[in-house]
């Protein structure tokens, strides 16, 4: 009788949600990036910087694998506030100190809200979009990303100049709390829609999806360096323009800025081009040749670049290496298991985490060898490799 009664109940609107879980999305961004932003005024290293990400990224590759499974249980927008509320235990530990312990325990909560809030977003939202809308949707979604971290790149710097660099994680954390009610607010009327969506599909059926699916297995490899380069930008920008760019602080905020706009941009725009001019799945390709050549023009030329042609590379950059994760998302919707789209996204999402722990490991092993911009030319590189693989598929 519930089940019947959950069936004739009209559908809500796409606007709330999308809304929702575009601002989770723009808070867990906010809180992922805060460490690389504020890491020249606070002291953190190349290496205690990859702790936080890598132990980040780790845990949340783990738990992304449960954010659709965890969506069928207990609802999207009941995720929403877990991971809300694990950005603020983030926040909190981070304030705490720079040293390893600190940095450890924030990696371990940023990666409980940073893993199931994709799965769990691609869920409802792929509940509620018709397909032929899908691409625009997701893309507008991933804005959240370019949104949050926009926001950190401009304001933390100033706020680490004019008062202590660790009020920043403070009202980052604040923030988060205020997000919960809001979220709660929003559970009635959207969680019924995917609660129970996962019953008898488990981790390792969404694994098997990607040993048996050769078009959604391309797909989770893709992810890897496209995360990757994501990361060089997103995470590493700042201490690469101070340490080897030679830019102030603040100025290194306002180039990632302009990186950041330029993924906002990419994400709006890429979504566009999907829906009305190019195949989804031959643009994610395309965009693995972008970021490759922006990755390789900054790590190569930043240093002798006028500050206004800077700014328009990691605008580029940002395009790219920023932009693709709408359109991605939309592909691996539309190649999904109907009725399994957030768990069709939480495997394939296992090759973008891995590509996010990886790219710490990547960037710090080849500062110490050579500089990071070595590292930001290999990630780059295995971008293109990754783009020129997905030109084949005709799924």
């Amino acid at each position: 009788m519930v089940a019947e009664a959950e069936a004739a109940a009209p559908v809500p609107p796409l606007l709330p949600a999308l809304a929702g879980m575009t601002g989770l999305q723009a808070l867990v961004a906010l809180a992922l990036f805060a460490p690389g932003v504020l890491a020249p005024r606070l002291g953190i290293d190349p290496a205690g910087l990859g702790l936080f990400t890598t132990t980040g990224f780790s845990v949340g590759m783990a738990t992304s694998l449960c954010g659709g499974l965890l969506a069928g249980r207990l609802g999207s927008f009941r995720v929403a506030s877990f991971c809300a509320l694990a950005a603020a235990a983030a926040m909190l530990c981070a304030a705490i100190g720079g040293g390893a312990a600190a940095l450890l325990a924030a990696g371990i909560a940023i990666g409980l809200a940073c893993g199931p809030e994709t799965p769990a977003s691609a869920a409802i939202l792929g509940r509620l979009v018709r397909e032929a809308d899908r691409p625009m949707v997701f893309s507008v979604r991933q804005t959240g990303n370019q949104i949050g971290a926009i926001a950190g790149s401009l304001a933390l710097p100033v706020l680490a100049a004019v008062a202590d660099p660790r009020a920043g994680y403070v009202a980052i954390a604040a923030l988060a709390l205020l997000c919960v009610p809001v979220f709660e607010r929003l559970r009635p009327a959207y969680d019924p829609l995917t609660r129970s969506a996962a019953a008898g599909f488990g981790l390792g059926t969404a694994l098997r999806l990607l040993w048996i699916d050769p078009a959604l297995r391309r797909m989770a490899l893709a992810a890897f360096p496209y995360s990757a380069s994501q990361l060089t930008l997103n995470g590493f920008f700042v201490v690469f323009a101070v340490t080897e760019l030679g830019l102030g602080h603040v100025a290194a905020g306002v180039a990632l800025a302009a990186g950041q706009a330029g993924g906002l941009v990419g994400r709006l725009g890429w979504g566009v081009v999907a829906s009305h001019w190019m195949a989804p799945r031959l643009l994610v390709g395309l965009l693995g040749l972008g970021m490759a050549a922006a990755s390789v023009l900054v790590a190569l030329a930043g240093g002798a670049m006028p500050f206004p042609v800077l700014m328009l590379a990691t605008f580029l950059f940002g395009l790219t290496a920023s932009g693709w994760n709408g359109v991605f998302l939309a592909e691996v919707a539309r190649l999904a298991p109907v009725g399994r789209i957030g768990e069709a996204t939480g495997a394939v999402m296992v090759g973008g985490f891995a590509g996010l722990i990886a790219g710490p490991v990547l960037l710090v092993a080849a500062a110490a060898l050579s500089s990071l911009a070595a590292g930001y030319v290999l990630v780059g590189l295995l971008a293109a490799l990754a783009g020129l693989s997905l030109f084949g598929d005709k799924r």
